[in-house]
């Protein structure tokens, strides 16, 4: 029976990926080249209230597809954590992401929630983020795990003082956060860092021959500028994250799109200020674990603290981050 749900919920969070990702890349896409289209025909744009009204109809359409894969999920789960609060003796972990998030911490953090996911003792489980964010690729892979585990155990988040960028990213995969009043949290968007260090190695002597198998090969390098294709095909890659970063705090949140947007400008928020919507209540650590008995159906638990290991986080070369521009200075590395 359970293995039966795993397969159709893997279909759904497939297709709700899907739906979400294709239909941000094609506006994006289609947006773009009408554009360049228009611009190369020296035409002027003037939006039709027909074209208006047919985008509008599917924008709806797909968000109303949407929110009833995410009700099947949130069905689903109920199913796979059935009976969690009859059993007597239950224990809860709390799950520590500490510092900005990179390849080390993604391996330190999946492991342990492998292991919490294995152990049948432990019915849920308390995220701990105290973080700016991070490298987009380890983010995500921390998420998925973390939506995994949601299906079978209860998650609530918790901040004492920053969950940001990424650090709110992984917040999200959760059933409920819970925020210190004065905490920081939001800063939804991408950043994009590139280095052009040309000038900096001509002044020095420094010379750089380049052998690469394509033009694009060193794109990013910190030895020359980027061109005009290449800042265009790099708005394209973070608009692509960014949009997936909307998704993910929009299900998470259960927000409709257009809402998300408006807290999609990269700013951070106390969380007083956003009681509600970026986060559920705010309240110590105590509450959190006390949240996180009430969705379970106890009254008292064990609690189990996992350790949080140190990450010496650096930023060596052009990079897309989870993580706003005022931590990303601290961690660059010459």
């Amino acid at each position: 029976m359970e293995r039966e749900i795993w397969k159709y919920l893997s279909f759904i969070l497939t297709l709700l990926l899907a739906l979400a990702t294709v239909a941000g890349v094609l506006l994006y896409t289609q947006n773009s080249e009408l554009q360049r289209v228009l611009q190369e025909k020296n035409f002027t744009v003037v939006y039709n209230e027909t074209v208006r009204e047919v985008e509008s109809n599917a924008t709806l359409a797909l968000q109303a597809k949407i929110e009833e894969l995410q009700k099947e999920i949130e069905y689903l789960k109920s199913q796979m954590r059935a009976n969690i609060g009859e059993e007597t003796n239950v224990t809860l972990a709390i799950l520590p992401v500490v510092g900005p998030i990179d390849e080390t911490t993604s391996l330190d953090v999946i492991s342990k929630i492998r292991e919490i996911r294995e152990n049948e003792s432990i019915k849920g489980v308390v995220l701990w983020v105290e973080s700016p964010g991070g490298y987009v690729g380890p983010v995500i892979t921390i998420y998925k795990e973390l939506k995994k585990l949601s299906y079978e155990k209860p998650i609530v988040a918790y901040t004492g003082g920053m969950a940001a960028s990424g650090g709110y990213f992984l917040a999200c995969a959760a059933d409920k956060i819970i925020a210190d009043p004065l905490a920081q949290v939001g800063s939804i968007g991408v950043l994009y860092v590139h280095y052009d260090l040309e000038q900096n190695y001509a002044q020095n002597g420094v010379k750089v021959n380049v052998f690469k198998t394509g033009k694009y090969k060193d794109m990013g390098a910190e030895w020359r500028d980027l061109t005009d294709e290449e800042r265009e095909m790099i708005k394209r890659t973070i608009n692509t994250y960014f949009e997936y970063f909307l998704q993910v705090v929009s299900e998470g949140r259960k927000l409709d799109i257009n809402t998300t947007r408006k807290y999609g400008d990269g700013r951070i928020w106390f969380a007083s200020d956003v009681k509600g919507t970026l986060v559920d209540d705010t309240g110590d650590l105590d509450y959190a674990i006390k949240v996180l008995e009430d969705l379970i159906g106890v009254k008292s638990a064990n609690v189990v603290l996992y350790s949080s290991e140190r990450t010496d986080f650096g930023i060596y070369e052009s990079s897309s981050l989870y993580m706003p521009a005022n931590y990303v200075s601290s961690y660059i590395r010459g």
